[in-house]
């Protein structure tokens, strides 16, 4: 299987360097030192389960110079979405697939705004990865998961295709029937996890055992599995009990990568995520008051900001 993987972050870069140790042919995209680094001296996966090397590796800084691809793995930040998407439309236009591995439960339809109808397969990343030195991606924590499925449910040959790629790479896979549970499940998770430790900068083993913190974290949930109802997403009552439980066993020491981004200068997802919920909820009238106030004191970092107000903060 040809593979494309458009952004080669901390998912990108490990999803894509273990399909092609699984004997996929697989293209990184990835600019500055670290492809340079890629092209030089290979893709070097550092992980809790092992370290591996992809090398040679075939890495391209702009789409345009890649070969044909059955399949993009696309793992770009929300923030570049439709520039990243605008990058490959001739590769799309061609014939290539893409598999989207973003946060939040509107990639697809953001893509398909760019590519047209049909041409992109939502998916999920359960991975704790990110970029170390250049042409190096850290594995953290979590056994690395994939799960993605044709928004009608069926079994089309495309999502065959990579499932039996993923399988011969030793990647733990799931072709999903219900591809819309399986994105709303991870992301009432993920937009509280994420607003929670960037705006506060805390440990989510702090937020948790502070009472008015934990107060905090189970209002976001409460209010993500409220508009995941009206939604009608599939979520039940045990998912909100299991993903409190998670939260509650997850390494104390945990942040999401949106709190060192906040820290870093960079770019925040947050209007895809708390932003996300409220904007939903609008549509479909369900009040989200703690997720509005966590998107509108985030709103001053979407951007990014090359140093912050505060020194030391």
């Amino acid at each position: 299987m040809r593979i494309m993987v458009m952004g080669t972050g901390g998912v990108g870069g490990y999803f894509g360097a273990k399909l092609a140790q699984g004997g996929a042919d697989v293209t990184f995209v990835a600019r500055g030192a670290h492809g340079e680094a890629i092209r030089r001296d290979g893709l070097l996966v550092q992980s809790f389960q092992g370290d591996f090397r992809v090398q040679p590796a075939r890495c391209v800084a702009d789409p345009a110079d890649a070969p044909p691809a059955d399949a993009v793995l696309f793992c770009v930040k929300l923030t570049d979405t439709e520039t990243a998407a605008r990058a490959i439309l001739p590769m799309v236009k061609a014939g290539a697939d893409v598999f989207t591995f973003q946060n939040g439960v509107e990639s697809a339809d953001m893509l398909d705004a760019v590519f047209g109808e049909g041409r992109t397969v939502p998916g999920v990343a359960y991975i704790s990865a990110t970029l170390g030195a250049p042409g190096a991606v850290v594995h953290k924590a979590l056994v690395p998961r994939l799960e993605f499925g044709e928004r009608n449910g069926t079994m089309s040959a495309r999502v065959q295709a990579l499932a039996e790629a993923c399988e011969a790479a030793r990647v733990v896979s799931d072709a999903v029937s219900n591809i819309e549970r399986a994105l709303w499940l991870k992301f009432v998770m993920l937009a509280s996890f994420a607003s929670s430790t960037a705006l506060t900068r805390a440990t989510i083993g702090r937020l948790r055992t502070e009472p008015r913190t934990r107060r905090l974290l189970v209002a976001l949930l409460d209010e993500a599995f409220a508009v995941a109802g009206a939604k009608k997403a599939g979520l039940t009552s045990a998912d909100h009990q299991r993903i409190m439980t998670e939260l509650d066993a997850i390494n104390g020491a945990a942040r999401a990568s949106m709190a060192f981004d906040i820290e870093n200068g960079k770019p925040l997802e947050s209007p895809y995520l708390s932003g996300a919920i409220v904007r939903i909820g609008e549509r479909l009238g369900v009040p989200t008051p703690t997720h509005q106030f966590f998107a509108d004191a985030l709103s001053v970092w979407e951007k990014g900001a090359s140093k912050p107000d505060v020194p030391g903060v």
